[in-house]
């Protein structure tokens, strides 16, 4: 049961972290240079605290 939620929390992290990255970029103004690394380091780190918590919840 415990794949079950990381699955589906992953999906839903990837599409948090493209908002934050999205709405980052319109309040910058323009697209940053290293778009990819940006992102990656956004879902990294929503990633790490989401899944530590889970985790903590499965036991």
């Amino acid at each position: 049961m415990e794949i079950l939620y990381f699955t589906a929390t992953a999906v839903i992290l990837y599409l948090v972290a493209d908002l934050i990255l999205l709405r980052m970029e319109r309040t910058r103004g323009q697209p940053f240079k290293q778009r990819n690394l940006v992102f990656f380091a956004i879902l990294l780190g929503l990633s790490l605290a989401t899944f530590a918590f889970i985790r903590n919840l499965a036991g």
